[in-house]
C-alpha cells in the first residue's frame, strides 16, 4: 500500500512538474535538487514475476560459453576516410588506489564489482566477463597501447577519458598520465571532467559521499592549469582547431559561465589558445549557450524513458528490486531525434546493466544487441549527422564493464560489439554473384533421407548456396554422399545438441552478418516414434521445393522485404492446440527475446520446414540465446527448448512487422480444409 502510494503522489508531482513552463535549465536544477533531496519518494520499480516452474534458466556451470553470435577477431578494410570520428567514453578505474583501498577494501578495482555480479531474472547476463583482454590492470602500459591498437583497428578515432579531479586532488589518473608519456599511443583522446561527488551509491548524489567537489573561482584556475598539459598533447582530439574539453554535469557549478570564462582566458594567456568546451547531457539538457559552452554531448542512456518491463521477467532472486527497461525503446528514441540548432555531437549506446554496482538493485536495458547497435550507429552517422560539418558521434562506453556498457571483447559475444561498430562505419554492399541466389541449410542426421533432399534441390530449379551441419557421428558418409554428387557445400560439423534448430541458429546469425537474406530451411526429418515420419518429411520438402513452386517463392521473398516467413500448406499450425510440455519454455522464451505473448489464433510452422527471410528472425538471433540452454540429446520427443524455438518462429516473424504465409497462397495453389485435424501430431 505504501508503495503504490508513493507512486501515485510521485507520478502526480511529475504530471504537474512537466505542465510547468520552464526553461531547460531551470527544469534540470529543479529535477536534480529534488531527486537529491526526496530520492525517496521515487517509487520502486515493479516488481517482477516469481515462477514456480521446473527449471531456473542460469547456467550452472560457469558464464563465460560463447552464445549464439559470438564473433571472433577480425582484419578488414575500413573505408578512408571514415564517414566520422567515433569517441568512446573510457573508464580509468582498472586499477587500485589507496582511496578505494580505503572505501572498498584492500586491491579494489572495478573488476570486483564485476565478477560477484549474478544473475537476478531468467535471460539475465550475469556476470558479464571479458574476453580476449582479460582482466587487464591499467598499470600496466601494454594494457593501453593493445586497446588503442584495438579500436583502431574496429573504427574508433579517440578515447574520452573521465577525469577526477576535487578541489586539487585527482583520483585514477595515473593511466591517463601514463598515457600522455607513452608516445608510442598514437592515438587521439579527450577528457571528460566527471565533476560530481564521488559516492557510495555511484550515482553522485548527495548520499553518503565519499569525496566532495570543491567548486570555487579558485579551482577552476588549478583545474584547467593542471589538465593544460592534455591539452597541449598533438593526440589531443580538435574540434575546429581547438582542443575539446567536456564537462559531465556543468549545473553542478556554481557558475558555469565564469568557469567557462575563466578557462578560456587562461587557455588563451597560457598560449593553448582557444579550447572547445561541451557537456555530456547525462542529467543536463538545455542549450550550451546557457553555460557558456560551445556544444553538447549526447549521453544515452540518460534522458530517455524506454518501456519499463520489470513485471515480465521470471525472477531467480525473489528479493530482487531493480528495474528492467527496453533498450531498442531508447535506440529508437534517440535515432527518432532531429538535431537541435545548436552544436551538438549525437551519441549512441552499446548496453547498459549496472547490477555489478548495485546487487539486487540495477537497472537493466533488456534486448541491446551489436546489430541493433550497429542499425543506430549507421543511422546516426548516415541520417543524423546528414551533411553536417561536424563529423563526431560519441559511443558510451568502450569500457564501462560494472555498468554494461562495453565495447571491448567479451566471453559471451567475443569481438561482436566492435564488429558492430566497424560494419556500421562500412557502407551496405549489394550481394555478390555468389549470394544473389538463395541459400538453403539443410540439417544432416539421416544419410538416406539427405539424399533425397539433395535430389529435391537439384530438380528444384534454383541455384542454392548449400550449408549443412551435421553431429561428428555422421560426418563422414554426409560428407561422402555430396562428394559422390559432386555437390559444392559447406559443411558445418556440430555438437548432436538442440536437434535441426540450434544448428540453425548457429549458421543463421553468420548468415545474416554475411548478408544472406533468403533462406531455404530444411533437415532429415524422420520422426522414427511415428509410423508416418517418412511421409511427414516428404510432404514439407515436397511443398517447398517442387520445381512448380520453389522459384516462385525464392522470387516473393526476394521481391517482398515484408514477407518473413513461408510454410507448407497444411502445416502452419494453431500454437493452443500443441503446448505439450512447451508451455513454460515458450513463455520464458518470448520475454527473454521480447516478442509479445502468443494470442489465441497464433500458429507456429509444425515440422520446422520453412523459407525464411533472416532479417524478420532478429528478435530469435540478437538475443543471443546461451548454447546451454539446450539440452543434451537424449531422444525426446517434446518439452525440449528446441522445440519451444520452433513454436515462437511465426512469433517472432510476425513481431518485426513481417507477414506469414503458406507455400500454397504464394503459388496460387488449394489449401487444405482448415478443419481437418493435423495428421502428424497428436493435439493436447
Amino acid at each position: 500500500m505504501q508503495d503504490r502510494l508513493t507512486s501515485v503522489l510521485f507520478r502526480s508531482l511529475r504530471f504537474g512538474f512537466r505542465l510547468i513552463p520552464l526553461p531547460p535549465r531551470t527544469r534540470d536544477t529543479l529535477r536534480r535538487r529534488f531527486l537529491d533531496r526526496f530520492s525517496a519518494l521515487v517509487p520502486p520499480a515493479p516488481r517482477g514475476r516469481v515462477v514456480n516452474g521446473t527449471r531456473t534458466r542460469r547456467s550452472m556451470e560457469r558464464a563465460d560459453q560463447p552464445a549464439l553470435g559470438h564473433v571472433g577477431y577480425r582484419r578488414q578494410a575500413l573505408p578512408s576516410p571514415l564517414p566520422a570520428t567515433l569517441v568512446a567514453f573510457y573508464l580509468p578505474q582498472f586499477h587500485p588506489i589507496p582511496e578505494n583501498d580505503a572505501w572498498w577494501g584492500e586491491g579494489f578495482t572495478e573488476w570486483r564489482n564485476v565478477g560477484r555480479a549474478l544473475p537476478q531474472f531468467e535471460g539475465h547476463a550475469q556476470p558479464r566477463l571479458p574476453g580476449a583482454l582479460g582482466y587487464y590492470d591499467l598499470r600496466n602500459p601494454q594494457v593501453m597501447r593493445d586497446q588503442a591498437r584495438l579500436a583502431r583497428e574496429y573504427g574508433i578515432g579517440a578515447f574520452c577519458f573521465y577525469f577526477y579531479w576535487f578541489g586539487g586532488k585527482t583520483l585514477l589518473e595515473a593511466p591517463i598520465r601514463q598515457w600522455l608519456t607513452d608516445r608510442s599511443i598514437d592515438f587521439p583522446f579527450c577528457l571528460c571532467w566527471a565533476n560530481e561527488n564521488w559516492s557510495r551509491r555511484w550515482d553522485g548524489r548527495a548520499n553518503d559521499v565519499l569525496i566532495a567537489q570543491q567548486h570555487s573561482p579558485e579551482d577552476d584556475l588549478a583545474f584547467i592549469a593542471h589538465v593544460a598539459a592534455y591539452l597541449r598533447d598533438p593526440r589531443y582530439l580538435r574540434v575546429d582547431g581547438k582542443p575539446l574539453l567536456l564537462v559531465y554535469r556543468p549545473s553542478l557549478l556554481p557558475d558555469p559561465r565564469a568557469t567557462a570564462e575563466r578557462w578560456r582566458k587562461w587557455c588563451r594567456e597560457a598560449g593553448i589558445g582557444e579550447i572547445c568546451i561541451a557537456y555530456t547531457q547525462s542529467f543536463d539538457s538545455a542549450p550550451p549557450r546557457e553555460y557558456g559552452f560551445d556544444a553538447a554531448v549526447e549521453f544515452p542512456p540518460n534522458l530517455s524513458t524506454p518501456r519499463d518491463l520489470t513485471a515480465q521477467q521470471r525472477l531467480i532472486n525473489p528479493d530482487y528490486r531493480g528495474q528492467a527497461l527496453d533498450w531498442r525503446e531508447l535506440a529508437d528514441d534517440y535515432r527518432r531525434r532531429p538535431m537541435p540548432p545548436y552544436r551538438l555531437f549525437p551519441a549512441v549506446n552499446c548496453g547498459w546493466d549496472n547490477e555489478p554496482r548495485r546487487p539486487g538493485n540495477g537497472r537493466t536495458y533488456l534486448h541491446a544487441a551489436p546489430r541493433r547497435y550497429r542499425d543506430w550507429l549507421r543511422a546516426t552517422v548516415e541520417e543524423r549527422l546528414g551533411s553536417a560539418a561536424d563529423r563526431l558521434v560519441f559511443i558510451n562506453a568502450w569500457n564501462e564493464w560494472a555498468e554494461g556498457a562495453v565495447l571491448e571483447p567479451d566471453a559471451r559475444l567475443g569481438y561482436a560489439w566492435l564488429q558492430a561498430t566497424a560494419d556500421a562505419l562500412t557502407p551496405r554492399s549489394a550481394p555478390t554473384p555468389s549470394q544473389a541466389g538463395p541459400c538453403a541449410v539443410v540439417h544432416a542426421w539421416h544419410v538416406d533421407a539427405f539424399e533425397e533432399i539433395l535430389n529435391a534441390l537439384d530438380k528444384s530449379g534454383l541455384s542454392f548456396r548449400l550449408v549443412v551441419t551435421v553431429p561428428q557421428e555422421r560426418s563422414e558418409p554426409v560428407q561422402a554422399a555430396l562428394a559422390a554428387r559432386r555437390v559444392q557445400a559447406e559443411v558445418v560439423v556440430v555438437e548432436n545438441r538442440g536437434r535441426d534448430i540450434l544448428p540453425f541458429l548457429r549458421v543463421a546469425n553468420r548468415l545474416l552478418d554475411q548478408g544472406e537474406r533468403v533462406v531455404l530451411k530444411l533437415h532429415t526429418k524422420r520422426s522414427t516414434h511415428r509410423d508416418d515420419g517418412e511421409l511427414w518429411r516428404h510432404q514439407l520438402v515436397g511443398r517447398l521445393l517442387d520445381p512448380a513452386r520453389a522459384p516462385a517463392i525464392a522470387s516473393a521473398l526476394a521481391r517482398n522485404p515484408r514477407l518473413g516467413l513461408v510454410v507448407p500448406e497444411g502445416h502452419l499450425q494453431p500454437l493452443a492446440d500443441f503446448w505439450g510440455g512447451n508451455r513454460e519454455n515458450i513463455d520464458y522464451l518470448l520475454t527473454r527475446i521480447g516478442v509479445p505473448p502468443a494470442s489465441a489464433d497464433a500458429r507456429f510452422p509444425a515440422g520446422s520446414m520453412y523459407w525464411v527471410n533472416l532479417e524478420a528472425l532478429r528478435p530469435l538471433l540478437d538475443a543471443h540465446l546461451d548454447e546451454w540452454e539446450f539440452e543434451p540429446e537424449q531422444g525426446q520427443i517434446d518439452g525440449t527448448f528446441a522445440h519451444a524455438v520452433e513454436r515462437v518462429i511465426a512469433l517472432c516473424v510476425a513481431a518485426t512487422g513481417s507477414e506469414v504465409a503458406t507455400a500454397a497462397a504464394i503459388c496460387g495453389a488449394p489449401e487444405p480444409a482448415g478443419n481437418e485435424p493435423y495428421p502428424f501430431a497428436r493435439r493436447d
